[in-house]
Parts: C-alpha cells; sequence; structure tokens
C-alpha cells in the first residue's frame, strides 16, 4: 500500500504531469498519442540519468556542476575506444567506470581537501571540459560504429526504446540504494545532520564519495545514450546540462540544503520537464519560451518547498503548545 503521506510530493508532481498532459491534448489532439507519449519518455532519458545520479550530491547538502563535462569526457573517450574497435559492451563498462572514478575525485576533494562542494565541482566542471578537449583536440568524434549504437538506440516490442529502460533500471537501482542500504541511511543522515553523523561512528568521506561517484556514473550512462544517438563526440557536448538535471532534482522535492530527496521524485520531475518541453513544440510555441516556462517552473518548486517548510514548524509549534497545556 502507498503510504499517501510519504509520497504526497510525488503525487502532486503526477497530477501536474496529468493536467499538463490534458491542456496540451486540448490544444493540439496529437499531443495525447502514443508515440508523442513515448518521445516524451524518451526525451527524459538523459537528463534524467543526470538527474538521478546528482540527486546522491544533492541529499548529502552538495551540489555537482561538474556532470555535464563528466559527460563530455565519457563521450569523446568512449568514442575513441569505439572507433579504435573496443568491444561496444566493453567500451559501455569503461565508460561507467570513468564516470564513477570523475565523481569520485570530486568528493575526495571535498572530504580531503575540505573544499565546499560548489567550489570544487565548479572548478573541476572547467577542468573536465579542458581535458575533453585535449583528448579530441576540439574535433568530434564521428563514425561510431552501428553495434553500439543499436544497444541504445534498439526498440523492445516493438516500439518502446532501450533508452527508457536504462532511465528506470537506474532509477531503480538508485531507489534501492537510497532506500534499503546503509549507503542511503548515511547519505540521508549526513544532509540532515553531517555533525552528527560523524560522531555517530559513520564514515562520512567514505559516503560523500560514493555519493559523488554515482553522480559520475549517472553522467557516463547520460553520455553514452546521447553518443548512440547522435553517432559522434563533441567535446562540446552537455554544456549547461547540470542545471537542467539540478532543475529536475528541486522539482522532484531534492532539497539543495541536504538530507531529503528521492529517484521516484527525481524521475517524476525530469519527466514533467520533458512534458512540458515537448507540449511547448507541438502547439508551436517558440524555443525561447522554453528557457522561461522552466525557470518559472523551478521558482514555483522551491516556493512550494519553503511553504512546506512553513507548515512543518507551524503543526511542530501546535503540537508543542499542547503539550503544555497538558502538562498544567
Amino acid at each position: 500500500m502507498i503510504k499517501t503521506k510519504e509520497y504526497s510530493r510525488e503525487l502532486s508532481l503526477v497530477a501536474a504531469i496529468i493536467i499538463m498532459v490534458i491542456v496540451f491534448s486540448i490544444i493540439e489532439p496529437v499531443y495525447l498519442s502514443g508515440s508523442n507519449l513515448l518521445d516524451i519518455m524518451d526525451q527524459s532519458v538523459i537528463n534524467g540519468l543526470l538527474a538521478l545520479g546528482i540527486t546522491y550530491a544533492i541529499v548529502t547538502g552538495g551540489i555537482d556542476l561538474s556532470v555535464g563535462s563528466i559527460f563530455a569526457i565519457v563521450i569523446v573517450v568512449v568514442g575513441d575506444l569505439l572507433v579504435s574497435g573496443l568491444n561496444p559492451v566493453l567500451a559501455i563498462v569503461f565508460g561507467v567506470a570513468i564516470g564513477f572514478v570523475l565523481g569520485l575525485f570530486n568528493g575526495l576533494l571535498i572530504t580531503k581537501l575540505k573544499l565546499q562542494p560548489f567550489i570544487a565541482t565548479l572548478g573541476t566542471m572547467s577542468a573536465y571540459r579542458g581535458i575533453a578537449y585535449v583528448i579530441t583536440g576540439g574535433w568530434p568524434v564521428l563514425d561510431i560504429p552501428e553495434n553500439f549504437r543499436a544497444i541504445f538506440n534498439s526498440d523492445i516490442f516493438g516500439a518502446f526504446p532501450v533508452s527508457i529502460l536504462v532511465l528506470l533500471a537506474f532509477g531503480a537501482i538508485g531507489h534501492i540504494i537510497l532506500k534499503y542500504t546503509k549507503l542511503g541511511t548515511y547519505i540521508y543522515a549526513i544532509g540532515g545532520n553531517e555533525e552528527a553523523t560523524l560522531l555517530s561512528g559513520v564514515n562520512v568521506n567514505r559516503s560523500k564519495m560514493l555519493a559523488y561517484a554515482i553522480s559520475g556514473a549517472g553522467a557516463a550512462l547520460a553520455g553514452m545514450v546521447l553518443l548512440a544517438r547522435l553517432g559522434s563526440g563533441e567535446p562540446a557536448a552537455g554544456q549547461t546540462y547540470e542545471l537542467n538535471a539540478i532543475a529536475a532534482a528541486a522539482i522532484g522535492g531534492a532539497s539543495l540544503a541536504g538530507g531529503r530527496g528521492n529517484m521516484i521524485g527525481t524521475l517524476l520531475g525530469a519527466i514533467l520537464l520533458s512534458t512540458l518541453k515537448v507540449g511547448l513544440v507541438v502547439v508551436g510555441v517558440d524555443s525561447f519560451w522554453q528557457y522561461i516556462a522552466t525557470g518559472a517552473i523551478i521558482v514555483v518548486a522551491a516556493y512550494f518547498e519553503v511553504i512546506q517548510g512553513k507548515l512543518k514548524g507551524l503543526k511542530v509549534v501546535k503540537t508543542k503548545t499542547k503539550a503544555i497545556e497538558v502538562g498544567k
């Protein structure tokens, strides 16, 4: 049985997505077609993978601005390996490993050098992007083999894209880690009160490093999906993608102060953004308005967090007041 209080934010997001679909369908009936709804899901894959990964960093009370640059490094390195003849499956494994290690390095800077997550990942955002350009000399990697592209671009059951399954699988694994493992418990605890978590004997540094490593792995998967779609690897790919990922996580209920967020909410946040962007395209709205609409949704989502905080504060005050009255 679903606990409605526990998933109230997620249920409100589902309602918002449904309302958005109904509105766009009234304006343009083709929006409700099965192919278009699948396209919405497919369009949310790259941002969804980035957002699911970055949620780990956000829940710890940090941020990861380097995911777009990790995205680019994985694209060009895996692209070069594939063109050189490496087995596609091995290339995928190697790509995820690269993302994991780069994310781990972010965590190392934050935990060992005691840098603020914003500063640490702002630095690696620039450094990693530079590495992507150095690897390729500024040129794109071309002629990606079809056997690799088919892994992410193929359909199952006739029309269901494999890339959506990759997104759902990554989200499911992430949900299990956050909700049912010690690592997930430690990540939430660090975001809630890092000092108390440290005093309780938890290896805070290791948990933080793993959180950033998983963020890097999500960026790697997203990069390989784009590499398969385009058939070429651009060192400039992924610029500003971190902003959309943070937006999806925030809309999904991840608190930038740490301690709160989950995979279901983040996934729904990514789908909501995709629903909006595809809807604006289908009804013929200028693409420039997408930025305004996305920004407005982020502000509304952030204000929703403020309202929730105030309501919880009022409940606490009322509870304490009643307890005092009973004591009298």
